[in-house]
């Protein structure tokens, strides 16, 4: 399940790396909200064209298709550093100081690993679709409006890249946290009681005032 998480900052390098890495992670989700927003006028587009021109949005199939990558993958280390992806913690949960980072790090870890090697595929897979020898760099297409299909594939290595810079970061937070018995290590989400997290919005928006 997903938990409300605060991640925490001080002055530390670890600290400075994960707030430099933030903006990036904030505007590939915003990409990727644009991506799930434009969804509403191409469905509009293409149902509005055929009840009343008899002509729907050509290619609606194709555009859905290469958004989807866009909308899937690239604002997810972004919700991988606050912590608010899906998770099955019942167990990690109820864990707490250096156990806890114990096995925080081991999952981060197996992260990492996972993602390097997807990262290597989903970049095999966009090269063999990319070669500027032909029409718009592009070895394959859509079917209906032969839309060049790279771009999607290239969104994909791109955010797994991002992602595993975040996971690289937060092992490090971990494994400094495991090494020191900190309590409230930097650069990692932290789980937050509800009330906790109504303090934390509420000073958000007193301080916006």
């Amino acid at each position: 399940m997903a938990t409300s998480a605060a991640v925490l900052e001080d002055s530390s390098l670890l600290s400075r790396l994960d707030r430099a890495l933030l903006p990036l992670e904030r505007f590939m989700a915003l990409l990727s909200g644009l991506a799930i927003f434009s969804l509403m006028f191409l469905a509009a587009w293409s149902v509005g064209g055929r009840k009343f021109l008899g002509m729907p949005l050509l290619g609606y199939i194709d555009y859905i298709e290469a958004l989807m990558p866009v909308i899937a993958i690239l604002g997810i280390s972004y919700v991988a550093r606050d912590g608010t992806h899906i998770r099955m913690d019942m167990v990690v949960s109820a864990l707490r100081g250096r156990p806890l980072w114990f096995f925080e790090l081991i999952s981060v870890l197996l992260m990492l690993l996972l993602i390097v090697f997807l990262t290597w595929g989903a970049w095999e897979h966009f090269a063999r679709s990319f070669d500027c020898a032909r029409p718009l760099c592009s070895r394959d297409s859509s079917i209906d409006i032969g839309l060049p299909t790279w771009p999607s594939k290239l969104v994909v290595p791109v955010a797994f890249v991002v992602l595993a810079a975040r996971l690289l970061l937060q092992a490090v937070g971990y494994g400094r946290a495991l090494v020191l018995g900190l309590d409230n290590p930097v650069a990692v989400p932290l789980s937050i009681s509800v009330a906790e997290q109504a303090r934390l919005e509420a000073e958000s928006l007193g301080g916006a005032d």
